[in-house]
């Protein structure tokens, strides 16, 4: 599909529904999710629509009540997140030293409001340093929200908030103010290729194709949801069924999705023993053949 083609089908799913999602334009990017052409024509077309980009669909139906009534303030769950991130955090997954340390000191740094934040890239664009670093480091808190739904997959919570930045700094580089999207929204999908692409780069001994990394996810999140709905593993049939994608595809992902296992590996609750002592050597003679040659 074209690019132009890609852009209509968006707007008009954006014009349907008020909103777009992430997961949405992901779908139509595939193989050009890391293509800063593309990314960049698309922004700009969805915000000449007026069309605003979400985490999911439930932040689609808060964005929609919100323009309901015609309040000014985000009510978006990144924005809620923000606030007492550390708390918040603190009940999903367990936090490090180092972890609580870096929420404590970006706890500290006052949040911005819209029109600090454009006054900001205005000075930006005349090259002033001090905005650019008052960009970044308002929005660390965004990363942190973002870095800890990635959590498990491969890489620490603190080195996935590393990669985080680095979108984000990325973001603050080429924002532009006049194209009318809020900094977070623009920001956020810079933040998620970032993570994405480190997760694809350095979380794994076998390197996957960074298109991969997401269809691999979504993979897994319809894997759960089928088994909560079915009460049992789902079949490769259910799965490509719900995905729309062929059996096939199913078992490709599958395949690429497998993690290396070392032959080291403890095994016993003693842990006395390693996998590779319950592997047949098939090269090796069987234990009589050596007996009767002795």
């Amino acid at each position: 599909m074209g690019k132009k083609k890609i852009v209509e089908e968006l707007i008009k799913t954006g014009k349907e529904q008020g909103y777009l999602t992430y997961k949405e334009i992901e779908k139509f990017l595939v193989d050009d999710i890391l293509n800063l052409d593309k990314i960049e024509y698309l922004y700009d077309m969805l915000s000449e629509s007026g069309i605003e980009i979400v985490e999911n669909d439930e932040e689609g139906s808060m964005l929609l009540k919100e323009k309901n009534i015609e309040e000014k303030e985000s009510s978006s769950s990144i924005s809620k997140e923000k606030m007492d991130l550390e708390a918040e955090l603190a009940k999903e997954i367990e936090l490090d030293d180092p972890v609580k340390m870096y929420l404590k000191e970006i706890g500290k740094i006052k949040l911005l409001t819209a029109e600090e934040e454009i006054e900001l890239a205005k000075r930006m664009k005349k090259g002033d340093r001090e905005a650019k670093k008052r960009l970044v480091e308002a929005n660390l808190r965004l990363v942190v929200s973002i870095a800890k739904r990635y959590v498990g997959r491969g890489m620490l919570f603190l080195d996935l908030i590393q990669e985080g930045n680095m979108g984000l700094i990325r973001a603050v580089e080429k924002f532009d103010y006049r194209k009318g999207y809020k900094f977070s929204t623009y920001a956020t999908w810079w933040i998620r290729q970032a993570i994405t692409r480190a997760i694809a780069d350095q979380a794994r001994t076998i390197r996957v194709p960074v298109h991969m990394v997401e269809t691999i996810n979504k993979l897994v999140r319809v894997s759960r949801q089928l088994l909560q709905e079915l009460g049992r593993e789902p079949t490769t049939s259910e799965i490509a069924e719900r995905m729309e994608i062929s059996e096939d595809k199913v078992r490709e992902i599958l395949k690429t999705a497998q993690e290396p296992v070392s032959l080291e590996t403890p095994i016993g609750k003693e842990e006395d023993s390693h996998l590779g002592d319950f592997i047949e050597d098939k090269e090796s003679p069987a234990p009589p053949k050596i007996a009767s040659n002795t």
